[in-house]
């Protein structure tokens, strides 16, 4: 893997605590021989990042990576919708009134829209938030238009990439809105 990206490890919810803690616990061990015996180790640690979040101890979220959405949210939803347990019946937060909702498997398109406004809003959300950073990145005119994003941080444990090696990570150029790309 060249890139592993989880939740940090100070979360609401448990598993995401711990998957937090044990994925930076792999930054370490992937490298290290013999620690898993009948796995050879990897020569070059992946970079590992965090997916962004609200909570504000032991500190902030602070993006390294903000990259514009627009063109590949449907896929998003898509995949999103798969994920059934947690998307549609609610995770941890779910109920029988809340899965009652949910409309059928067949035809998708019905759930990927059942998703569509929560996962607006959220991304849009994002998008606002890190504003500044999206012009930084895409320059005024695309950067004031991108409508969805995600951001990440980079966990001090794994690889230390520079800028060239996040742009391949996260190829900026393919993340421009398409109506931009023509200009």
């Amino acid at each position: 893997a060249d890139l592993v990206i989880s939740h940090r490890p100070w979360d609401y919810h448990p598993d995401h605590r711990y998957v937090g803690v044990l994925v930076q616990d792999a930054a370490f061990m992937v490298t290290v021989p013999y620690f898993c015996p009948d796995i050879p180790r990897l020569k070059k640690n992946p970079v590992f990042m965090y997916s962004s979040d609200g909570f504000q101890k032991p500190y902030p979220f602070r993006p390294d990576v903000v990259v514009a959405v627009d063109n590949v949210f449907d896929q998003k939803l898509k995949a999103v919708a798969q994920l059934v347990s947690q998307s549609l019946e609610g995770g941890a937060g779910g109920s029988p009134e809340r899965a009652a909702k949910v409309p059928p498997a067949d035809p998708p398109e019905l759930r990927i829209e059942y998703l569509r406004p929560a996962w607006s809003r959220r991304q849009s959300s994002e998008a606002n938030k890190y504003r500044t950073e999206l012009i930084n990145i895409y320059g005024e005119e695309v950067g004031k238009q991108v409508k969805f994003a995600e951001s990440f941080e980079l966990c001090e444990y794994g690889s230390r990439p520079n800028k060239t090696m996040l742009l391949k990570l996260f190829p900026i150029e393919a993340s421009i809105p398409v109506a931009d790309k023509n200009k």
